[in-house]
């Protein structure tokens, strides 16, 4: 669970590989495109831009580099070349990366064309959320702290929290202890220390919290049919607080 100071460089440096994919995908204009398209590109970056490994595939029989979560798809959403993005919706791109024996994970939330206020909000409200527990990490802190601060972000905006899918600890294996929750009451769960790297990811939902996984057995959407947004980082506890070791240049006044 705790990382060694060599270990949390390694991650530091996939990390750093991570979040130059998504500055990658910043680049694209990515309406009109399908998400196959986009997962074939990411690819081919990872490999042989980055000279790294897309952790994800092959992980639990996967196929791909990263999944596609259109609309009101919540997680897991497989890319596909009949999945073409159109003006006004809203994806989450959801990679990892592996350098080095170590593995980084994050998501985003693309806006494509010209999207609807409601859904703007719902995503700027996600992200927000992200940052609001982001920003109580620190040694001392615990795991409930995390999710309280998330939830209370999402309800306060009127959105809901999903309960199923959550965060989790990070390092040679993509999937660690501890399960990071995006809900909770303060002071409860395991307290942080220095040295801990997991991943916080909330998944808020414009409607209900309920969800359902599709014939597929991996895409997973809202039962209201209403959006769904996702953001993700991977970080690590510091003497201090928390470093963002998959912080996108477009974040850098984020992490002070």
């Amino acid at each position: 669970m705790i990382k060694q100071p060599q270990e949390i460089a390694l991650m530091a440096e996939s990390g750093k590989l991570l979040a130059s994919v998504f500055g990658y995908i910043d680049q694209m204009n990515l309406i009109g495109m399908s998400t196959l398209q986009i997962n074939d590109r990411v690819e081919d970056f990872i490999v042989n831009k980055l000279q790294s490994r897309p952790a994800s595939k092959g992980q639990y029989g996967f196929a791909y580099v990263l999944n596609s979560s259109i609309n009101n798809v919540v997680c897991h959403g497989v890319p596909s070349a009949t999945d073409i993005l159109k003006d006004g919706d809203i994806v989450n791109l959801d990679i990892t990366l592996e350098k080095n024996g170590y593995i980084a994970d994050s998501s985003k939330t693309y806006l494509i064309g010209n999207v609807l206020i409601p859904a703007k909000r719902l995503v700027q409200t996600t992200y927000d959320a992200l940052w609001k527990g982001i920003q109580v990490v620190r040694p001392g802190a615990t795991l409930g702290d995390i999710g309280h601060a998330i939830e209370r972000h999402a309800k306060k905006a009127g959105y809901s929290v999903v309960r199923e899918y959550c965060g989790h600890g990070i390092g040679r294996e993509m999937h660690e202890d501890p399960q990071i929750l995006h809900y909770g009451k303060p002071g409860t769960g395991i307290v942080l220390r220095e040295g801990m790297v997991f991943t916080i990811e909330p998944m808020i939902n414009q409607g209900r919290r309920t969800i359902k996984t599709m014939d597929d057995e991996w895409t997973v959407v809202t039962q209201d049919g209403k959006l769904s947004a996702q953001f993700e980082h991977t970080v690590v506890v510091t003497s201090n607080g928390v470093q963002v070791l998959t912080l996108r240049p477009d974040e850098k006044h984020k992490d002070k």
